[in-house]
């Protein structure tokens, strides 16, 4: 197999070909056709967390390099296990990445992508910059039918986290406005999503007006530029009033500070970007407002299964993406460094 891997913070991938993994016990190996690239993955190449208040090395947390990234994984089975069930060698699937331990309180709750012992794929395990994935178990496994595999492929952490973000701002009347932060690839899930759910006001927040357009063309119904001006104020003016409902899919310190004076009293902001920052609060304000700031961290198993059958049923428009090779993997991380990306980018891998 095949694999590009971060061996130094910053520095390019390097192409490595190892041993192609043999799965033992419930495991299955997928063949890695197609893999998205997230932010998080630039997060991770950089190797620093920005916590606000201070810089946080991933080593704290347990990853090493050399690190194979890529949670957005679709390939096809190529071996499985003595003990995998539910599979068969050349079935396409979807691959959910969020693993947890397995066993503890967390887990047994369904919601793994919260668990203490996280073992995500493409972070703690090696993830869909190689060739090959092997996955511990077939019910992370997700039959995605006839639906187009390269954006079927975003679907396990950009669709995903904006899915689930919506999920807890619900529920919200179809005429009552939203407001979605960032109009890159997880707030075009976003707006889709809002849109396959029936919903009919959604305010899209962007410092591009290149991405605001595009925003519109997915079904954005009002927008606000946010590189000039106070932006709250414009906020509140295209609303109609304070807002109930932000998800702010960037959640930087200047995201944060114009979207918390823009809430109306009960109001909530779903914090789900990992670009880093902090935020002060007026403790007296948000008792009396009654207001809430909700995190976000990607989604759960069953959310993911729903989010595949909301595709499938035809409702869930795609988002703008482009697909490249993966041997071009370098040049496109640098795309979405420099934020020339619209939409999301998904990397092609080899087919059985």
């Amino acid at each position: 197999m095949r694999s590009w891997k971060v061996f130094e913070a910053s520095e390019v991938l390097k192409e490595v070909e190892e041993a192609t993994p043999e799965p033992t016990g419930s495991e299955v190996v997928i063949l890695v056709s197609h893999c998205g690239l997230c932010h998080s993955d630039l997060t991770l190449w950089k190797g620093i967390f920005d916590m606000g208040d201070r810089k946080v090395s991933i080593d704290s947390i347990g990853l090493t390099r050399p690190l194979t990234l890529g949670h957005e994984i679709l390939g096809t089975v190529t071996a499985v296990g003595s003990e995998a069930t539910g599979v068969k060698i050349g079935d396409r699937r979807l691959v959910y990445p969020w693993l947890g331990c397995g066993t503890c309180d967390t887990c047994r709750t369904g919601r793994e992508n919260l668990c203490m012992q996280a073992r995500q794929l493409g972070m703690k395990r090696p993830g869909g910059f190689g060739s090959h994935v092997v996955v511990p178990h077939s019910r992370y496994l997700i039959d995605t039918d006839d639906l187009d595999p390269a954006l079927a492929a975003t679907y396990a952490c950009s669709g995903l986290t904006a899915y689930s973000a919506i999920r807890k701002a619900m529920p919200m009347r179809p005429d009552e406005a939203v407001v979605v932060v960032g109009a890159g690839g997880l707030g075009l899930s976003g707006i889709v999503i809002l849109k396959a759910l029936g919903h009919e006001n959604i305010v899209v927040v962007d410092m591009s007006e290149e991405k605001l357009k595009t925003a519109l063309e997915a079904g954005a119904h009002k927008t606000v530029l946010s590189s000039s001006g106070d932006v709250t104020q414009k906020i509140v003016e295209t609303v109609g009033g304070p807002v109930r409902t932000i998800i702010d899919f960037v959640n930087n310190s200047e995201t944060t500070a114009f979207s918390f004076p823009a809430l109306a009293r009960g109001g909530r902001i779903i914090m789900v970007g990992m670009y880093g920052g902090q935020l002060t609060v007026p403790t007296m304000r948000m008792a009396q407002g009654g207001l809430s700031l909700i995190g976000s961290i990607t989604g759960t198993l069953q959310e993911l299964r729903e989010l595949v059958d909301l595709a499938k049923s035809g409702k869930l428009d795609a988002i703008p993406y482009e697909a490249v090779p993966k041997s071009d993997i370098n040049g496109a991380m640098n795309r979405l460094l420099k934020g020339a990306v619209k939409g999301r980018i998904v990397l092609q891998g080899e087919t059985a």
